[in-house]
């Protein structure tokens, strides 16, 4: 069973329909993407289905959660860094943003990024450079960016906690995916589609 396919996106609503035609739309474009939803709706799912549908479905799709790594060492995890830039740098290491390069960057809880952080994302957006911790060399990238919240970041700027160009850069497409407890015909094909899994799974016929 493939998570990365338009079949794994389970659902007959009129919701989950038009978010499939959207994604028919966009996914052979470059457009920066901003999927927004509760926690458990399959953000990265979706996101996953418009890398496989693009033209970049042979390159790299590298996915982070911004809320689960420590502030302290995101941007080494992004960025990379050389080797003696700081206490535990025993060598040079790429970044996520290279280890992406001409794929797809998908960034889950973005709404929880430090605003000092948020400005380097912005210059590897529009300008596609990064440069590694300790590293005054500029390097080139190509990745398109595909980020994810639960949260109403338009409130986040409005509270100077986001950047608002950021805002915009990240907001080109939006895609909104409403929670089941709003579409409820979507409950009885989901039950199928599990009941398949495990049937086959564990050799049942339930």
């Amino acid at each position: 069973y493939h998570f990365e396919t338009m079949e794994a996106i389970i659902g007959k609503s009129p919701a989950i329909k038009k978010i499939k035609t959207l994604i028919e739309k966009i996914a052979p474009t470059d457009s920066t993407i901003l999927i927004q939803g509760e926690t458990g709706t399959g953000k990265e799912l979706i996101s996953k289905a418009i890398h496989n549908m693009s033209k970049r479905t042979d390159k790299p799709f590298v996915a982070i959660n911004c809320s689960a790594i420590p502030e302290t060492l995101i941007e080494s995890e992004l960025f990379g860094y050389k080797k003696g830039s700081f206490t535990g740098a025993i060598e040079n290491r790429g970044g996520l943003f290279e280890a992406s390069n001409e794929g797809t960057f998908f960034m889950d809880e973005i709404g929880e990024m430090h605003l000092s952080l948020q400005a380097k994302l912005l210059r590897v957006i529009e300008n596609g450079e990064i440069r590694r911790i300790g590293e005054n060399e500029t390097r080139k990238v190509d990745i398109r960016v595909i980020s994810a919240t639960n949260k109403d970041l338009w409130r986040l700027v409005e509270a100077g906690k986001f950047r608002e160009d950021l805002y915009f850069r990240l907001n080109v497409v939006q895609i909104f995916i409403p929670p089941l407890r709003e579409r409820k015909e979507d409950i009885p094909p989901l039950i199928r589609h599990f009941l398949e899994i495990y049937n086959t799974k564990y050799e049942k016929n339930v």
